[in-house]
């Protein structure tokens, strides 16, 4: 008899997302529902009350456990989100709650280590024992996997790469702290760059600005964009963008030295060029050792990647303290 399903939940600052998972990592059913961060984690607790009732609704299988990725840092043994800056939130026992609620077993972690867990078991990472997967959407999140073991630190926070420092005294983050890997890639950050360069140079970017509506209303989607028509001011945010992964994942390739380097999430998703251009200043940049044999992959989970690996780890935290098996 084949394992029961999982739920897998991806938490957001204005949408949750639930999908019931099989044993292959294939979606059952799965539903979306909107969610006001501002009304604060009582009503956002019910929101995903809800987005997981009408998902279930149709389903002939229960459930045996829930995984919820949060963006932010969460106290895994705890289940309890420490800071999830999108969400407003500060210590929110969100596991207690949540079982209470589903009266199912839950597992909560931030959101990328738990898409993490889908990539190795059932995307572009299945297989590979020291893996790296960073996802670069608004922000930027990671996951590790050492010599088979994910990795999750002392107080479950291991991953934050995006908050690695890589310039001194450079631009302030969201975290808060000052030359962060996510404050020159991240797409908050894309769209803070062109913002800035606008101002500097309004001739220059009267295009940008015209195509946005306003300088407020950059997004890196509108660089994106003005890129692919050759405007030049978004050409050079975009090679700026393109440095600064590369040199971002040069340091984790040479700290870490993982067989594989799986890239995903929106930035990515809407620039896949930046897979190929990463790859290329690593390989120019890193140590040699470091370099050989690494691959560096764009995901294969596309829009699932959130859902589907919350309910990986939620089938396999609460069944096993392993790796992912091949199933």
């Amino acid at each position: 008899m084949p394992p029961a399903p999982t739920l897998g939940i991806d938490l957001g600052g204005t949408k949750v997302e639930s999908a019931l998972v099989d044993a292959s990592g294939r979606v059952l059913h799965s539903h979306r529902h909107p969610t006001d961060a501002e009304r604060g984690p009582d009503r956002v607790v019910a929101d995903i009350v809800a987005c997981v009732e009408a998902c279930l609704e149709a389903a002939t299988a229960r459930a045996s456990a829930a995984g919820i990725g949060v963006a932010g840092q969460v106290d895994t043994e705890a289940g309890v989100v420490q800071t999830a800056p999108n969400l407003g939130w500060t210590d929110v026992p969100l596991r207690d709650r949540l079982e209470d609620a589903l009266d199912l077993p839950v597992v909560v972690d931030n959101d990328v280590r738990a898409i993490t867990w889908g990539v190795w078991s059932e995307g572009a990472g299945r297989g590979i024992d020291d893996l790296v997967v960073i996802f670069i959407g608004t922000g930027i999140g990671g996951g590790i996997v050492s010599n088979g073991e994910l990795l999750e630190g002392r107080r479950g926070t291991a991953g934050e790469l995006g908050h690695l420092p890589i310039v001194m005294g450079g631009r302030d983050c969201h975290c808060p702290n000052e030359g962060c890997w996510e404050a020159y890639a991240g797409g908050w950050a894309i769209a803070e760059r062109m913002r800035d360069a606008v101002r500097r140079n309004p001739v220059a970017g009267s295009a940008i600005v015209d195509r946005a509506g306003s300088i407020a209303g950059i997004t890196g989607r509108t660089v994106h964009a003005a890129c692919e028509d050759g405007d030049p001011l978004a050409e050079q945010i975009v090679a700026d963008t393109e440095t600064a992964i590369g040199l971002g994942l040069t340091g984790i390739a040479n700290a870490l030295n993982p067989a594989r380097i799986v890239l995903g999430g929106g930035v990515i998703e809407g620039r896949p060029a930046y897979v190929d251009a990463a790859r290329r200043i690593v390989d120019e940049r890193a140590l040699a050792p470091a370099a050989q044999a690494l691959d560096i992959v764009a995901s294969d989970l596309g829009g699932r990647a959130g859902p589907v690996g919350a309910a990986t780890m939620a089938r396999h935290q609460t069944a096993t303290a392993g790796r992912p098996s091949a199933s």
